[in-house]
């Protein structure tokens, strides 16, 4: 058996048999891995702290034919701030939902998972809303994998100085000109406008250093949520949750 080093965080953790954990870890050297942790569930073992949902760390694992299974962990961060806070919990595991549905075995996501710690960091930040960081973290995580909305120009004719609505089913930005057929569109103030284009353009280690406005916040959360309708084909648990509690 080949023995591997890898750096990631643990996406979902699930019992198997009466002692193990199968767990689903984002790597930055192997994309996404599933992996077998024996005896995780027994008071006693070391993984015991390590296998669960958000932990990031180092983990060395065995390459057997046909799973992987961990041998041991070093953890640098369990944010364990969200052990006492329900409503951020949620928007963690939401957050590893969507980086699951994204992410694929063998491929290179070490963006994804820098944005994931990042976005982990700063739901732990009581400086910064989590509305405003689900919404940075959506936009972002679709431009990441190649299905981020045009926020710079429009769709149609790659005008740049005219006023302008946002289109979810066309894809971004649509101006005055083009608009006429566009049943969907949001209206879009400077201040949106200007915020999407800062998500989509900043590195990762930029996005979560800002705040916005109520109604900017408001304008967000509404073209995020009419976009991921349209583009993503799947219902999430966590966030179905998330919204109960909301409420």
């Amino acid at each position: 058996m080949n023995q591997i080093v890898v750096t990631g965080m643990i996406l979902s953790s699930a019992p198997i048999g009466e002692y193990d954990k199968r767990v689903v870890i984002l790597t930055k050297e192997h994309g996404k891995l599933s992996a077998f942790a024996k005896g995780a569930r027994r008071p006693n073992s070391q993984l015991v702290g390590a296998v669960n949902p958000f932990t990031f760390g180092e983990f060395t694992m065995y390459e057997g034919r046909t799973s992987y299974t961990i041998q041991s962990a070093s953890i640098s961060n369990y944010f364990a701030e969200l052990r006492s806070d329900v409503v951020g919990a949620y928007y963690g595991f939401y957050f590893l939902e969507l980086a699951n549905y994204y992410t694929k075995e063998f491929n290179d996501e070490k963006q994804v998972l820098k944005l994931l710690y990042q976005t982990m960091r700063a739901l732990v930040n009581p400086h910064i809303p989590n509305r405003l960081i689900r919404c940075i973290y959506e936009l972002k995580i679709i431009c990441i994998n190649g299905e981020g909305p045009q926020v710079f120009e429009c769709v149609q004719c790659a005008d740049k100085q005219r006023p302008v609505v946002f289109s979810p089913a066309v894809g971004g930005l649509v101006c005055t000109d083009c608009c006429g057929n566009v049943i969907d569109g949001i209206s879009v103030d400077g201040s949106t406008l200007y915020t999407l284009q800062y998500i989509e353009s900043s590195v990762v280690e930029k996005l979560y250093t800002f705040t916005v406005k109520d109604e900017v916040l408001e304008k967000l959360e509404l073209i995020m949520k009419r976009y991921l309708a349209v583009h993503i084909d799947k219902r999430f648990n966590s966030l179905e949750m998330l919204e109960l509690l909301s409420r």
